[in-house]
């Protein structure tokens, strides 16, 4: 998913496929290594120009209701206006962007995904943001400024968030009998009992079309797929904790416990309405794509956090979200930053942002905004719902992307959908995964380490 969009109008998602063919950089800077929550360093560069000098800004986004959010900002400072270009989202938009910055026009501000933020660096596209952070980064939670900080620099500032959790028929699960798990072992064991049941029934889908959904859960199990030191990557998509996750999934689903296919296809929106699918590992964004698909159950869904990998621990990953990102090669960078810190923590723009985009913010002290005081729509029996999401989403932690995620998330729906087709190992899917993702940035003339 692109974005924490909480409204029944999602993009629902962006895979990156393709953005090899922009001709990435071919060896990665100094600058970007781990994604981590240091401290920026004292010498970050300092932007050019007075913040409150008039200026015209060009701002390439999609995301919806954007353009009244940026007319608050227009109104109050009739010297500094934001221009809203709509653009298509992921690959498009991706390409589009590196191709400005090439011919030496790109737009002063870049809307982008978290996944997309490597590619941008790498391509030299997106300004350091260091001297801004030291302003804006208590505004956020560590896990979610980690998103947009790599190698104790910043080049974004986060702009919303899809920290995951679990949706689930609360009508059903009262009619079956069934207890809502709160460990993953409690989720398999429920699962069985599902089938044993109504074996029309199953607790939940694998899906192998979402990678950025398994993503999501290997976050959540502890995986650190890419870390970068100095300009070498290591690679550790079939780590211990992503290993434990397929197997897990893998066993339940070639078992046929677990059914093993695709969301997002009219047989799952008609397993989301008539009760075949039980419950959704999903996000923040999760209510608003049940109006969409599943408007007759409106009411008989109820969020709880995520099943955890060991009793009373508390963790969840991200699926979708985004930041916003200045140019390299803005000449407008001191007003463009201005512009960033406002759009992105002023709780007026926060506000907006929930009413006429309906996005979750990243900034905490948006996801307590007075547009979520209510629930979502499909969901009335759930007035805490915001509340309660709030504190699930100060759990949530990401990990570094690399620059190839496009080929790592097309690998992901090739292997993962034979390894159903076949009943086969998905933990053997994760080892191609890694392989195929490591050749991948061997060729493109990355430095790796062998781990």
């Amino acid at each position: 998913m692109a974005r924490s969009t909480i409204g029944p109008a999602v993009g629902r998602r962006s895979f990156l496929r393709g953005v090899a063919g922009v001709g990435l950089a071919a060896t990665l800077p100094a600058a970007l290594a781990a994604c981590s929550g240091d401290d920026e360093p004292d010498a970050a560069p300092q932007p050019s120009g007075d913040p409150d000098a008039p200026a015209k800004l060009t701002f390439w986004t999609w995301t919806t209701g954007i353009d009244k959010v940026v007319a608050i900002w227009n109104k109050k400072n009739p010297n500094q206006q934001v221009t809203v270009s709509a653009q298509a989202q992921g690959e498009e938009l991706l390409t589009k962007i590196v191709t400005a910055h090439r011919a030496g026009n790109p737009p002063d501000l870049i809307h982008a995904e978290y996944q997309a933020l490597p590619v941008l660096i790498t391509n030299g596209v997106t300004a350091d943001l260091s001297s801004l952070a030291g302003e804006v980064k208590g505004a956020f939670t560590d896990g979610t400024w980690g998103l947009t900080s790599f190698g104790g620099k910043t080049y974004a500032i986060p702009q919303d968030v899809g920290p995951m959790m679990l949706y689930y028929r609360s009508d059903l699960f009262e009619q079956l009998g069934l207890t809502v798990p709160k460990t993953w072992d409690e989720f398999g064991a429920l699962a069985e009992q599902v089938r044993s049941k109504d074996s029309k029934r199953y607790l939940a889908t694998f899906s192998s079309g979402d990678p950025g959904w398994f993503a999501g859960l290997a976050e959540q199990a502890g995986a650190n797929w890419w870390a970068n030191d100095n300009g070498t990557w290591t690679v550790s998509i079939n780590d211990e904790p992503t290993k434990k996750l397929a197997k897990f999934w893998g066993d339940l689903v070639n078992a046929g416990t677990l059914q093993g296919k695709p969301m997002y296809t009219p047989e799952w929106n008609k397993a989301m309405s008539d009760g075949t699918l039980l419950a959704w590992p999903s996000a923040i964004w999760g209510a608003g794509v049940l109006q969409g698909v599943a408007p007759t159950t409106k009411g008989k869904w109820t969020m709880v956090p995520m099943p955890q990998w060991e009793s009373g621990t508390a963790t969840t990953g991200f699926w979708g979200g985004s930041a916003t990102a200045i140019a390299a090669k803005s000449k407008q960078s001191a007003q463009a930053q201005k512009f960033v810190k406002w759009l992105n923590t002023d709780p007026e723009a926060l506000e907006a942002f929930v009413s006429f985009g309906g996005i979750y913010p990243a900034a905490t002290a948006g996801q307590s905004t007075p547009a979520l005081a209510k629930a979502p729509a499909m969901m009335p029996n759930q007035p805490t719902f915001f509340t309660e999401a709030a504190d699930i989403a100060k759990t949530a932690r990401g990990f570094t992307w690399a620059p190839n995620v496009n080929v790592t998330y097309s690998q992901y729906s090739d292997l993962f959908a034979k390894a159903i087709q076949t009943k086969g190992d998905f933990g053997a899917a994760v080892d191609q995964l890694q392989a195929a993702s490591v050749a991948d940035l061997k060729k493109q003339g990355f430095q790796i380490k062998e781990s």
